[in-house]
């Protein structure tokens, strides 16, 4: 058997950190000496070039700056890219992974220009993007139509969490879809940073924070993550430990949350701005002395494998996709007024004997199911056997 050639299409610029980002670079430093899969990745930049990364075919596409189509318009032209060069190079039996269902309307003509070229399309159908509440109305109608779309014109879905599979099989099974199930992964090393490291020190001095004194928020700024319970319940509470929130800015919602919460007026909530640096994310995160975590939308989320690997005690908002990823190594909560500020009373006393073995669960958990090593090894068996 020849080498498979495998076109990824729907990652953001290299170098980010979002999660298909992640998932891209990952899946390519794991498989850069493998000599069964040549990968041909689709880069967002703003200027069009090919380059070399991980030993893969990589090619930017350069995206005006157009709103909210960008995305729409990037896959858009990354698929025509891929199939020129699959012409051109007379690549036989070509397999496109597309990350996201942004191009419901074309995905039937995008089908059927692979097929002709005697190839198939994967999708990673991700998250429910539709529920967000960032996006207004009109465009929620275009992604739940995008994605019903995309699924019947593609020959398999990837699925990351067994719930979005579960989902994809009951919604639209008047397709007939074909499914497998591959989760998100995460590392397990230990921060390289010391305890006493300076870049630590300092940005601990300048929040006014310590380690295993505060509880810790990781994630984008928006309503469905559920900053808004995690706030209003952490006010309730007795701690006297400090909630530190590390996520973008997003003026707007904060002002509401203001408004209904005046959380100013209590000091021990600390928005403390974005962490680019991931060994210095990866030290806030251990020395956190619990972690919450209130996605509501989406399948398996990479902060919460990221937070297990790292952090000893998780607090995860009660919904299916996150019993499925953390079982039994963390405690659940709900939006009910007055469960999330029980709980806190509970943890904020709890034996460093109990925490440890949250911890121990948890790593495991990790360890068991979500490493690069293992989730890029069963990637290598889809795209070759």
């Amino acid at each position: 058997m020849g080498v498979q050639n495998v076109y990824i299409v729907g990652s953001k610029g290299c170098g980010n950190y979002g999660g298909y980002e992640t998932f891209v670079d990952k899946l390519t430093e794991y498989h850069q000496y493998n000599k069964k899969i040549q990968y041909h990745i689709a880069w967002k930049g703003s200027q069009t070039k090919e380059f070399q990364y991980h030993n893969t075919h990589s090619f930017q596409i350069k995206v005006p700056n157009i709103g909210s189509v960008q995305a729409v318009y990037y896959d858009i032209v990354a698929l025509n890219y891929c199939l020129e060069h699959i012409k051109k190079n007379s690549i036989e039996n070509p397999i496109i992974y597309i990350l996201a269902c942004r191009i419901g309307p074309f995905a039937a003509h995008f089908q059927n220009e692979i097929h002709r070229l005697g190839g198939r399309i994967y999708l990673n159908p991700d998250g429910h993007e539709w529920m967000r509440t960032k996006w207004s109305s009109l465009v929620r109608k275009y992604w739940k139509m995008s994605e019903k779309l995309m699924v019947k014109h593609s020959d398999l879905l990837v699925c990351d969490s067994k719930n979005i599979e579960k989902y994809i099989q009951t919604t639209y099974k008047q397709y007939n879809p074909v499914t497998t199930f591959i989760a998100y992964g995460a590392d397990l090393s230990p921060s390289t940073l010391a305890d006493d490291a300076k870049i630590l020190i300092d940005w601990y001095t300048q929040k006014q924070l310590k380690a295993k004194e505060y509880y810790l928020i990781v994630g984008r700024f928006v309503p469905e993550n559920s900053f808004e319970t995690i706030i209003r319940e952490f006010m309730k509470s007795k701690s006297k430990r400090k909630l530190a929130i590390i996520t973008t800015v997003n003026d707007k919602f904060l002002n509401q949350l203001e408004r209904r919460l005046c959380f100013k007026s209590d000091k021990r909530i600390q928005f403390v701005g974005t962490v680019y640096d991931q060994e210095l994310l990866k030290k806030i995160r251990e020395n956190a002395y619990a972690y919450f975590h209130g996605h509501t939308v989406g399948g398996t989320n990479p902060s919460l494998i990221e937070a297990l690997g790292s952090t000893d005690l998780n607090l995860l908002i009660d919904v299916s996709f996150n019993r499925e990823v953390a079982d039994d190594s963390a405690l659940y909560w709900n939006k009910k007024r007055g469960n999330l500020a029980n709980l806190i009373s509970k943890v904020d006393i709890m034996s460093a004997k109990e925490i440890n073995n949250f911890g121990y669960k948890a790593k495991k958990r990790v360890s068991d199911y979500y490493t690069w090593e293992y989730i890029t090894k069963e990637y290598e068996k889809l795209f070759i056997y």
